[in-house]
């Protein structure tokens, strides 16, 4: 774990925190944390060595009984929690950068701004559905940078911090015919390296079965941490 910025464990420590264990029998922890959001009432977070991580809303972890269960496995907590009315969303990769991101030398990337308004609304209406919401590139985020292939723009990286932490999080989108061309690579070190002299540590996140994005983010010289899911708590009354 050594090899991540402080910033980084120190935020997952938080959400784990090993004070609040109510559960470690191996496999699993499970943390009981009243801090956990409205109406993200579950995390798990896995990584290649360690048990797998948990951390619950005390009121969750009262209504599924884990806090009962020190030997349960990570199969019956899924269930317990499906049992408590929790919604588990499909689990995200999360990526890291290891070193302060080099910019990638690329004609005609700059920062985004107001005067690209109508250019990034041409951007965003070429690219599919499906990739503008795997993405989620706005304008409107903390920073934005572009790829312009003469006044088009094919490629844009946005940042905004996650959270209360000093996190940031990273979407990118590259239209398709751009695609291959290291655009994507370049917005990419350049937010990377926006973020850190903001003193925020970015963050690449993405679907696991989402290989292009995979691919993106090995490429771009950021290491893998984990898998993490969340969980939408249905009970209103949690």
């Amino acid at each position: 774990m050594s090899s991540f910025p402080s910033q980084i464990l120190d935020y997952w420590y938080r959400i784990f925190n090993r004070d609040a264990i109510v559960v470690d029998n191996g496999s699993l922890s499970v943390a009981v944390n009243p801090a956990l959001s409205e109406p993200y009432r579950a995390m798990l977070l896995q990584r290649d060595e360690g048990p797998v991580l948990v951390a619950l809303s005390p009121a969750l972890a009262e209504r599924s009984g884990i806090d009962r269960n020190r030997d349960i496995s990570l199969a019956a907590l899924r269930g317990r929690l499906t049992d408590g009315g929790v919604t588990l969303h499909d689990p995200d990769f999360l990526f890291y950068f290891p070193d302060v991101p080099v910019p990638t030398p690329v004609a005609r990337l700059r920062r985004l701004t107001e005067a690209d308004r109508e250019a990034f609304g041409v951007f965003r209406a070429e690219a599919s559905e499906q990739d503008l919401d795997d993405a989620y590139v706005e304008l409107d985020h903390w920073a934005a940078f572009g790829c312009f292939e003469g006044d088009r723009l094919v490629s844009a990286a946005s940042v905004y911090p996650w959270g209360n932490a000093l996190i940031a999080d990273i979407g990118v989108l590259t239209l398709p015919d751009a695609r291959g061309k290291g655009y994507a690579r370049a917005v990419v070190h350049a937010i990377g390296r926006y973020a850190r002299e903001q003193g925020h540590e970015p963050q690449y996140r993405c679907q696991i079965d989402n290989a292009a994005s995979v691919a993106l983010a090995k490429a771009s010289g950021l290491m893998p941490f984990g898998t993490w899911e969340v969980g939408l708590d249905r009970d209103p009354a949690a």
